[in-house]
């Protein structure tokens, strides 16, 4: 393929190039100093990204990648308008979004000198897609189908990458915009970033020790001119909550980790420290119950259903978050993110009676339906992450099921068995926390419900639901995928394919002295620290 033939491509749509933000306060930027960031844990597996399904990889690995494009780091709010460029320099739309087209920046280089082309972008997404010719596999592919509908990747040139798409699909940009889709080398092995890490980002790796810490330096050769500001980055890995935060309250750390400060917590870290500054900002993460549909008992979906009447969503906000969080579907409400049921549309899916004595009574009426009573319970083993935010919300799931006929006993799993053993459907039930990367149905839908997608934990598949999700992904009127989007959201309730509890609101908090450092409404897409400076 040649530049004729693109140009030759109808409906030009729009061509989009990088402008970069504005500083997000008023002083001017310094250069220099190193920032001390909190890890709750090791990196599981390394730095390879498209390996995993969790922030505890993404926050630490984005400062060494970049992506074709990225929503803006000096913008909470990320919708197509605050995308910019990273390696894509400018892009376009063609032929009513079925064809995306992206002109590279000249000049990258790998931290390891090569030259960053073409060949490496349709090396990353030929990888990820699975593509029959794929130069290379990856060991866990969690999401796959957020790229089932590309049907080629075409190098057009050294600095002309097209994604030739099989229906329309606007969303596959703010996909692409996620901290979950950098680009690799197409000279290093997949499995290498498992361990180490070359990219093209603003830092590069100096060191990892394992269970202790992973430290960058600045990237020298950076594309930005001027980027990035500081010297150097630590993320220190501290495993027990309490210790992490008292080293952040101390100053022994600048920056908290994404996700990981209750209400609670930010409250009395405000209280030891008023000069803290801290956000509360939505991470476009949920809590959620994955039951294995293949095996019994939750083959049945009358089970199913009495597990998730039995939990009370709104009594789970209040206990176990202090009020740090909402209820919703599956998909973040308004105002923490555009296309979730508000409370006014969840009375009459389960789990979300105006009563909730009433909901338990329809709880133990399936079980006893299903051939479970007080005299004969239901005996279950809970699996959920060895992380103490994991553990609070499955502890509570436990006990508001031992009131309806169900005993569950808790195992806890580390990270590193947990997204292998969840994607294998190698449990019976879960307490689980899903991350989305944007805030875009597309990005939720596909990965955490389609049909055999790895990250469908609980092997949910519904031949309308998935209908229905193809539907909406192409709908070009706004208005009308909304209303679609809300549908998929009560059927999925309905059918309890993965029971939404809440969404979590985190309160991101951060030294005075860090600056540019600007939360977004999900906590997977602003980690590559480019602007961020210190003020010390």
């Amino acid at each position: 393929m040649n530049r004729a033939r693109i140009a030759a491509l109808p409906s030009l749509v729009v061509l989009l190039s990088l402008v970069l933000a504005p500083p997000a306060t008023s002083q001017t930027p310094r250069h220099g100093g190193t920032l001390n960031l909190m890890l709750r844990e090791e990196l599981s597996p390394g730095f390879a990204i498209h390996e995993t399904g969790t922030i505890s990889t993404v926050w630490p690995a984005m400062p060494c990648f970049n992506n074709l494009v990225l929503f803006d780091p000096l913008k909470k709010t990320e919708s197509v308008d605050t995308i910019i460029g990273e390696l894509a320099e400018k892009w376009s739309w063609q032929d009513n979004f079925r064809n995306l087209v992206f002109f590279l920046r000249k000049g990258v280089k790998w931290h390891d000198g090569q030259a960053f082309t073409s060949r490496d972008v349709k090396f990353t997404f030929d990888m990820l897609r699975e593509a029959a010719d794929a130069p290379a596999k990856l060991r866990i592919n969690p999401r796959k189908d957020w790229y089932a509908n590309i049907e080629a990747v075409e190098a057009a040139d050294p600095h002309t990458v097209v994604f030739r798409l099989r229906k329309p699909q606007p969303s596959l940009l703010l996909m692409l915009a996620s901290g979950y889709a950098p680009v690799y080398a197409a000279h290093v092995p997949p499995a290498s970033y498992r361990t180490g890490c070359v990219g093209t980002g603003p830092f590069k790796l100096k060191e990892w020790r394992k269970g202790e810490y992973v430290e960058f330096v600045r990237n020298p050769d950076y594309f930005v001119k001027g980027r990035p500001y500081l010297d150097g980055l630590k993320y220190l890995i501290i495993a027990e909550r309490g210790t992490r935060q008292a080293a952040l309250q101390a100053g022994k750390l600048d920056v908290a980790f994404p996700g990981e400060t209750t209400k609670t917590a930010a409250e009395q870290l405000k209280k030891a420290v008023p000069q803290l500054v801290i956000t509360p900002v939505s991470q476009n993460v949920n809590d959620n119950i994955i039951m294995n549909v293949k095996k019994p008992p939750f083959d049945n979906p009358k089970v199913r259903l009495a597990v998730s009447h039995a939990i009370d969503r709104r009594a789970l906000v209040q206990a176990v978050h202090q009020g740090g969080a909402v209820v919703g579907a599956s998909l973040a409400p308004k105002p923490w993110g555009f296309w979730g049921l508000g409370e006014k549309d969840l009375p009459g899916l389960p789990g979300y009676a105006a009563k909730p004595a009433d909901e338990k009574a329809k709880a133990m009426k399936l079980m006893a339906e299903a051939g479970y009573t007080p005299d004969k319970p239901l005996k279950v083993e809970m699996v959920t992450r060895a992380i103490a935010i994991y553990v609070d919300m499955a502890s509570f799931v436990i006990n508001e099921l031992k009131l309806v006929g169900i005993e569950a006993s808790l195992k806890q799993i580390e990270t590193a068995q947990w997204h292998p053993m969840a994607t294998r459907g190698d449990y019976q039930i879960g307490a689980n926390l899903t991350g989305i990367g944007p805030d875009d149905p597309d990005a939720n839908f596909y990965e955490n419900y389609g049909c055999g997608s790895p990250r469908n934990y609980s092997q949910y598949c519904s031949e309308q639901v998935g209908k229905m999700i193809d539907q909406q992904s192409q709908e070009l009127d706004p208005k009308k995928r909304v209303e679609l989007v809300y549908a998929i959201q009560k059927k999925l309730e309905a059918d309890a394919a993965r029971p939404i509890l809440d969404w979590k609101i985190d309160h991101f908090t951060v030294w005075p002295h860090v600056k540019n450092l600007i939360p977004h409404q999900s906590i997977y897409n602003f980690g590559r620290m480019q602007e961020v400076w210190s003020d010390k």
